[in-house]
């Protein structure tokens, strides 16, 4: 049996997928409050069959605060998925995100340990990557430096990983993979699921740019790394490094939309002044943070050959993933009007 946290993720719902494809059995784990259609609806867009897989998940509503609710969800589990994480970069949720990210993360290792668990697979993100190598790029060897101002979705992220290890040194084999930003169907009103519909809506964006990586992509390779036992290890799963203006371009442009404006850093730094003097009173200003300013106006580029070497892998381009995700996005707007 496996058990996927965050199953109703725009990840875990493609990894849970992916495993019954395989002829898992999984158990997944949602909230009181998860909307399972929607979930089921998704499944058409990557599968001929959404209903025989859907109908095979053994759903679970699991409390990461409480250590028994977890026992007992890991009851018959050899092996663990943790997508389940909170990610925000409004300093609101800074509270929500330290306690689901972090204590979630050692409440789930906690309940590991005397269980069956033999495997354990941590989804982290590329944001704790800090140090560049000697090509000018983020590798797995890119340690989180402390003395940086990070968001906190990225320290979060970071002391997850920290629980990870520790795990390890004491005996569960683990894996890391740091996705960049995921790009997937579905869930469009949350997290990385927001995606187009940001740049559908926002007539402005930013100077700098991020790293992609398909869904399916993140999906595979989550799941091939457990099947060959690649243990005690990071890895980072990016397909290309884009700018923000030439990634929404390509959305904005097949939806019929005109260039949005970009932000430059000075322009940006006005609404930090502003968020100081008025972000008591404007809460959309208060998401001006330097921080964020500064994830929003670089363009890191993240290498992702250690993956492409150890399993010959190759990333679907992010061109193509935006086509296809866009198309899902596009005709789930013509089922709602």
């Amino acid at each position: 049996m496996v058990f996927v946290t965050g199953a109703t993720g725009i990840l875990g719902r493609v990894i849970v997928l992916e495993l019954l494809k395989k002829g898992k059995k999984v158990r997944a784990s949602k909230r009181a409050t998860s909307n399972l259609n929607e979930v089921r609806h998704s499944y058409s867009f990557y599968t001929e069959n959404p209903d025989g897989f859907f109908n095979k998940i053994e759903w679970v509503d699991v409390d990461f605060d409480d250590i028994h609710s977890l026992q007992d969800a890991l009851k018959g589990v050899d092996e663990v998925y943790h997508c389940a994480a909170k990610v925000s970069f409004n300093p609101k949720d800074e509270k929500e995100m330290y306690h689901t990210n972090i204590k979630g993360t050692e409440n789930l290792l906690f309940a590991c340990e005397g269980s069956d668990v033999k495997k354990f697979l941590h989804v982290s993100s590329v944001a704790v990557l800090d140090n560049f190598n000697e090509k000018g790029e983020l590798d797995e060897e890119s340690e989180f430096n402390p003395k940086i101002e990070h968001s906190a979705y990225a320290i979060s992220k970071h002391l997850s990983e920290m629980e990870v290890w520790r795990a390890s040194a004491e005996g569960l084999n683990t894996v890391i993979i740091n996705p960049g930003m995921i790009i997937g169907s579905g869930n469009w009103g949350q997290s990385s699921g927001e995606l187009f519909q940001t740049f559908e809506k926002n007539s402005f964006t930013f100077s700098g740019g991020t790293s992609y990586v398909d869904v399916r992509d993140v999906a595979k390779i989550a799941i091939e790394l457990m099947e060959k036992n690649i243990f005690g290890e990071r890895f980072l799963l990016v397909s290309e490094t884009t700018k923000y203006a030439d990634f929404g371009g390509q959305i904005r442009q097949k939806l019929g939309l005109k260039k949005a404006i970009i932000l430059s850093r000075s322009q940006l730094n006005v609404g930090r002044v502003a968020n100081i003097l008025f972000g008591w009173l404007i809460p959309k200003l208060r998401m001006v943070t330097q921080s964020n300013i500064e994830a929003v106006s670089s363009l890191n580029i993240i290498s992702n050959q250690k993956i492409k070497e150890r399993l010959d892998y190759q990333f679907i381009p992010v061109s193509e993933s935006v086509d296809f995700h866009l198309n899902n996005y596009s005709n789930d707007k013509k089922l709602k009007k």
